[in-house]
């Protein structure tokens, strides 16, 4: 997939296609995606991205205690460094590829 498709899938699809799994995994994808979600506004405040920042590491916790360890390769570690790069970098959509991967 593009990043775009990830992108999409991510944030948008994953919640539908996931919903008949038990609530309390439901719950923790649900969080997961409005991270996403979040983190791809136009505005953002910088005490938004640090609480987000806080959030992430929780959550990532929860997917660790729910999934089996083969489950996680570098990519699902990969979501803790996003707030550390919106805060270094701007807002996301000035860092997408999407028009170079056109």
């Amino acid at each position: 997939m593009k990043s775009h498709d990830c992108h999409v899938f991510t944030e948008c699809l994953l919640l539908i296609a996931f919903r008949s799994l038990p609530n309390f995994v439901w719950s923790v994808l649900a969080e997961l995606s409005q991270f996403l979600e979040d983190l791809y506004s136009n505005t953002l405040r910088t005490e938004d991205v640090v609480r987000m920042q806080e959030n992430i590491s929780i959550i990532i916790c929860i997917f660790e205690r729910i999934f089996p360890p083969a489950f996680f390769d570098s990519m699902e570690n990969l979501v803790i460094h996003f707030p550390i790069e919106v805060l270094l970098d701007g807002l996301v959509h000035y860092c997408w590829m999407y028009p170079f991967e056109r």
